[in-house]
């Protein structure tokens, strides 16, 4: 692929800082070996997830490489004999998954090149060496004056940033770095517009920026050449480590963790923190603070890496701060990143984990004050403070500045609208992950706190009291209706004397049967003598018969069956 030709059509510019998580899901035995079927899942999406297969040889050799880092790794150890038996092969899946989520955790080991070849194959199966190679060959055509010394394998954390050491053809003893990098998925200026800023940035001249010796963009790349210093960068310094060897030599385990003074610690902040707010305001986006893009000369801090941002390239610590909804703008990305740095900076190591809910004791209260605004649990709810504010605690605002140059940074005004355009689609983005990382959080909690064994034994105490009430309730109903069904029992009594499920329908010729009165009960109190009671209740007729038809009928009943009750003369049946 040459220097200037245009990526690929439907290129997919992978977000490589997006975690990759990995799980054993089974493990099968083919020609006397054991392979082991791993689903692999970038980010929170189990759609944009894939099965890779492994061997143990496969792990081996990957820990082999990883040794570089001086971390002690927990690889299951090897076994010659009785490796294939079934409870062997189990408790090495529970070991191999062990590791996996190391690797997969750390965050300078699952950045790393030959971590993602492992889990990602298809992603990750160009050699960005040779690409560079190629691409830096291409530019050599047309600026001769340069040539390749060797090239600096690793010495970044990025898989599609490489450099070479360089030197000019008249002048020996100097050397320059030469770093080219891909395209990122944060590139959103237009073709022109992006290789106008890249080669706009040699013109920036600021006292904490390093300089920029010449920048170059094609479509689908940028190359950027700056001076070597054997001094190394402010990590490096931290660190103890030498500039030119491999990252994950010089950062994984350091052998001894010791942060800087407190005079350095002030002075290193300061410079820092000017040529942010000098950023803002000129609004160049950048958002790649890290201890690695700050060179020291002398005393000095200068920022590396402004076209990191031109580029498109994902932050260092993007998998921190996308997990918290409140720094959604470059300037806050900025701060929080500046907070890691001055982490780093007091105690020699990052954090093993953020938010953080108290820190070790540091040089000054003052120290404290700054990191608690920045990295507190607190602060990762209420936002990012402004640069400007914290050029106004009292770790910072009483360093004096010794460097008299006046910075310089010109950019056209259509090239600032574009940036300012640019700045907003990356962070549109940045929430939009943030929102869809905040909605799985909430369902991973709920899930896991409906799965909890807690909450299992309420749902069991809540399912028992509610089949108790239901019970009740069933029995209040039975009772109710066995009531009611007496009680239809006892009133059929004073019916006719006919069926009470089935009264005796008007007969056919239009005489209905009149019911007898029924007899009162022995406790029933009389009727008093002296109410008024018709001789001869009036009836209504039924089917144009008259009424006094059926009078007559009753009275000429055998009276031998009826007897006057005592005291009125209500009749009553005294048979049966």
């Amino acid at each position: 692929m040459a220097f200037m030709e245009k990526p690929p059509a439907g290129k997919v510019l992978l977000d490589d800082t997006v975690p990759l998580t990995a799980m054993i899901e089974a493990s099968q035995n083919l020609h006397s070996h054991t392979e082991y079927i791993i689903r692999v899942q970038r980010g929170i999406s189990m759609e944009n997830s894939w099965q890779i297969v492994r061997r143990y040889s496969d792990f081996d050799l990957l820990n082999i490489n990883l040794q570089i880092s001086g971390l002690t790794l927990p690889l299951p150890p090897k076994k010659l004999l009785g490796n294939m038996d079934r409870e062997f092969i189990a408790e090495r899946q529970k070991g191999l998954q062990s590791y996996l989520n190391v690797i997969t955790t750390h965050h300078i080991l699952c950045n790393y090149e030959l971590v993602k070849k492992f889990l990602d194959p298809n992603s990750y199966s160009a050699n960005y060496t040779e690409i560079a190679l190629q691409q830096v060959s291409m530019f050599f055509r047309s600026e001769p004056k340069w040539e390749v010394v060797e090239p600096l394998k690793e010495m970044g954390w990025r898989i599609r940033k490489k450099y070479f050491l360089m030197k000019w053809k008249t002048q020996s003893k100097e050397r320059l770095v030469l770093s080219w990098a891909d395209l990122g998925p944060d590139k959103y200026l237009s073709d022109k517009d992006f290789q106008c800023a890249v080669k706009l940035l040699p013109s920036c001249s600021h006292p904490y920026i390093y300089p920029i010796t010449f920048a170059t963009a094609s479509e689908s790349s940028a190359l950027v050449i700056r001076m070597f210093s054997e001094k190394g960068t402010l990590k490096d310094l931290i660190y103890k480590a030498k500039p030119k060897d491999p990252f994950l030599k010089k950062y994984c385990n350091p052998k001894k963790i010791q942060g800087l003074e407190l005079h350095q610690i002030k002075t290193f902040g300061r410079h820092i923190l000017e040529v942010l707010k000098f950023l803002h305001e000129k609004g160049f986006p950048y958002g790649h603070l890290h201890a690695s893009n700050v060179m020291l000369e002398g005393d000095t801090c200068r920022l590396l890496d402004l076209e990191n941002s031109l580029l498109g390239l994902p932050s260092f610590y993007r998998s921190y701060f996308s997990q918290f909804r409140k720094i959604n703008t470059l300037e806050s990305v900025d701060v929080y990143c500046f907070g890691h740095l001055l982490y780093e900076m007091t105690y020699g190591r990052p954090p093993d984990s953020v938010p953080l809910d108290s820190f070790p004791p540091a040089p000054s209260l003052s120290v404290l004050a700054v990191l608690e605004s920045i990295l507190s649990i607190e602060a990762s709810k209420t936002g990012m403070p402004t640069v400007s504010k914290l050029l106004q605690t009292p770790l910072f605002s009483d360093v004096l500045l010794s460097n008299s140059e006046k910075p310089q940074f010109k950019i056209p005004t259509k090239l600032k609208e574009a940036l300012k355009t640019a700045k907003e689609c990356i962070e549109k983005r940045l929430v939009e992950e943030q929102k869809l990382l905040h909605q799985h959080r909430r369902l991973t909690r709920a899930q896991s706190h409906h799965g909890s064994e807690e909450e299992k034994k309420k749902r069991k105490i809540l399912a028992r009291k509610k089949s108790k009430r239901t019970a009740a309730e069933n029995s209040e109903d039975q009772s109710t209706k066995h009531n009611n069904s007496n009680n239809s029992a006892g009133s059929g009594a004073s019916s006719p004397l006919t069926s009470p499920s089935s009264p005796t329908p008007p007969s056919t010729a239009g005489t209905p049967t009149i019911p007898v009165p029924p007899p009162l009960p022995p406790s029933a109190p009389a009727i008093p003598s002296n109410m008024d009671m018709p001789a001869h209740p009036t009836l209504p007729s039924l089917n144009g018969t008259d009424r006094g038809a059926l009078l007559s009928s009753i009275q000429n009943f055998k009276k031998g069956a009826l007897k006057k009750a005592d005291g009125h003369n209500t009749p009553s049946i005294s048979g049966s």
